[in-house]
């Protein structure tokens, strides 16, 4: 700021001068004091000059409109939601939120640096005020082939960048508690440029939580129980309670909050889908929950806002206080939240639903072409089996938590896996995309409910990989070979016959397209699976099968590389004992 724009926006707060914008008659949510209050706020340069009796060069009648802070999301993947950060701006925004606290490791785990690059270079062209942590862990774990490796060396350079957070949630926690020097040399990296390091510690708990937190351990989001968020809180970790498409933590955690421990609890959504924003909204819904639940309406609010702005050191924005930015949403009440108009830098961005800026696109060139396959056929996709007792990775409802089953199971004369229409049991594979391995492995999957066809991905966390379950190899293999054709996304194959996809040409997990179409093409792609294949109707067919790759998430999941049990962090193989 230059000594003129600085006196400029003091002689605007003493009322010496009068300030750009005025939005008057505002019942005010001071964030600070835990009250409400009715006033005007007065903005110059994009700044709150004040609070009080203003007048502006433009003036804005709330007419009664309840001023909040701009909502901040306190840890989001953009990729999730298949769409670019241009994107995820027009879709959010709406719903009042202006700032996201985005972990761009799905693409890192893709195209590396440059996935950050693009990330950022995107971020330029969203209204949202979209602020990046480094991807921490990349590939997720030494237990899979990403389309990157990052070690310490590597993220000096971003964590050296003035727009980079920090480091982003650290899931392998094993490597801190267990002291692994290459997990050191990240956590030193982040501490010598004073960097936050965001957390991801699901089932810690003990001397080995404590060891986790030691290391300068910010905040942790997938708390599921009670007894988890006390036991972080005791820790003196932040507690991002997470409502999500998949992953619903916010209304089992609400009991655990208090006026005393309040002020350590966040919001965020991690993984949220178009459909669930499009129907649901975003931070709004939050907040809604919140107050339903008892929260304190100014309470909730602080947990969408100043919470967040405080524990990422965002000391910038996050309450209506002069010298703050302009991030200000006025909304219809305190229970339904409904944004009538959305402020970023003292800049209107969205009106009653609408999204205000023109959407224009970053380049994707280097985040394109991404998926390379090696040496695949069906063949790849037989099982040599020893035994009848199996392992089965079981869905589990709520969550991407799966279970570790044994079952038995038919087999053919080779040992291979016979399909049994009567158990709802069936193969997948995880076909390795980035570095032309050749790898693929194969499991079974119990509780998915498909009874005919395959549907294939390239987005499968964390190093999406593609991955395909079915109940065929014919189609398992047809599908494979599709989705390599069309870059990545989705398929869906019945017959050997493709019966719907989703493109998804960046990187293999997001579409240049809109949130709507997105959610149009994801809706039909539902549909189909559930009518045509068969897929349980309490399974997300898409959601469900894009996190039975994830190691890092009990108990059991695949990778490229075989079966891994996550609660021993190893592998272990398909015949049980």
């Amino acid at each position: 700021m230059t000594h003129e724009a600085l006196k400029h926006l003091i002689d605007v707060a003493a009322g010496r001068e009068i300030a750009d914008l005025v939005i008057k008659n505002c019942q005010i949510v001071d964030v600070g004091s835990g009250e409400i209050r009715k006033g005007d706020i007065a903005i110059v340069d994009g700044l709150i000059a004040g609070t009080g009796d203003y007048e502006g060069k433009e003036e804005i009648d709330a007419q009664g409109l309840y001023a909040l802070p701009g909502l901040i999301d306190a840890h989001i993947h953009i990729e999730s939601a298949f769409v670019t950060p241009e994107e995820i701006s027009r879709l959010l925004v709406p719903f009042g939120a202006t700032t996201i606290i985005a972990d761009p490791h799905e693409i890192a785990n893709v195209a590396g640096l440059d996935g950050l690059n693009y990330m950022l270079e995107a971020a330029k062209e969203a209204a949202l005020h979209i602020e990046y942590v480094v991807p921490s862990c990349v590939p997720a774990t030494p237990f899979e082939n990403a389309g990157a490796i990052l070690e310490a060396k590597d993220l000096e350079g971003p964590l050296a960048d003035d727009r980079i957070l920090g480091l982003g949630e650290f899931m392998n926690f094993p490597g801190i508690i267990y002291a692994d020097p290459a997990v050191l040399d990240k956590l030193i990296a982040a501490k010598k440029h004073n960097k936050l390091i965001d957390g991801h510690s699901p089932g810690v708990k003990g001397k080995e939580l404590n060891a986790y937190t030691s290391a300068g351990i910010l905040a942790d989001h997938e708390c599921s129980t009670a007894e988890e968020m006390e036991d972080r809180l005791a820790n003196g970790m932040y507690i991002l309670m997470r409502q999500g498409s998949a992953c619903h933590n916010l209304e089992d955690l609400l009991p655990v909050v208090t006026d005393r421990n309040a002020r350590r609890c966040l919001l965020c959504s991690d993984d949220r889908q178009p459909k669930t924003i499009l129907e649901e909204g975003h931070l709004d819904d939050h907040l809604r929950k919140c107050v339903k639940f008892g929260i304190h309406p100014v309470v909730a609010v602080q947990m969408a806002t100043l919470n967040a702005a405080e524990a990422f050191g965002l000391k910038d924005r996050g309450a209506i206080f002069p010298g703050k930015r302009a991030d200000i949403a006025l909304m219809n009440n305190l229970e339904e939240f409904k944004a009538r108009y959305v402020f970023i830098d003292g800049k209107l961005v969205a009106e009653d639903g609408h999204y205000l800026p023109e959407v224009r696109r970053a380049d994707t060139t280097a985040v394109r072409s991404s998926v390379h396959v090696k040496d695949f056929s069906i063949d790849k996709l037989k099982l040599n089996l020893k035994s009848d007792r199996v392992h089965t990775i079981d869905i589990l409802p709520g969550g991407v938590v799966t279970g570790k089953g044994i079952a038995t199971i038919k087999r053919d004369e080779s040992g291979d896996f016979i399909y049994d229409p009567n158990e709802d049991i069936v193969k997948i594979a995880v076909i390795e995309r980035h570095k032309n391995t050749g790898n693929v492995a194969v499991a079974l999957l119990r509780g998915y409910g498909i009874k005919r066809g395959a549907v294939a991905l390239t987005i499968a966390h964390d190093s999406h990989n593609v991955i395909v379950a079915g109940t065929n190899d014919e189609d398992m293999a047809f599908a494979v070979k599709g989705l390599i054709q069309q870059e990545g996304g989705v398929i869906l194959v019945k017959g050997k016959e493709v019966i719907g996809s989703l493109p998804l040409p960046v990187g293999g997990i997001m579409s240049d397209r809109s949130g709507e179409w997105v959610n149009d093409k994801l809706t039909e792609l539902h549909e189909k699976a559930v009518r045509d294949l068969g897929v349980s109707k309490t399974v997300e067919p898409i959601m469900t099968l894009c996190f039975m790759a994830l190691p890092v998430i009990p108990e059991l999941k695949l990778t490229d590389m075989g079966l891994f049990d996550v609660t021993i962090f190893n592998f272990i193989p398909i015949e049980a004992s």
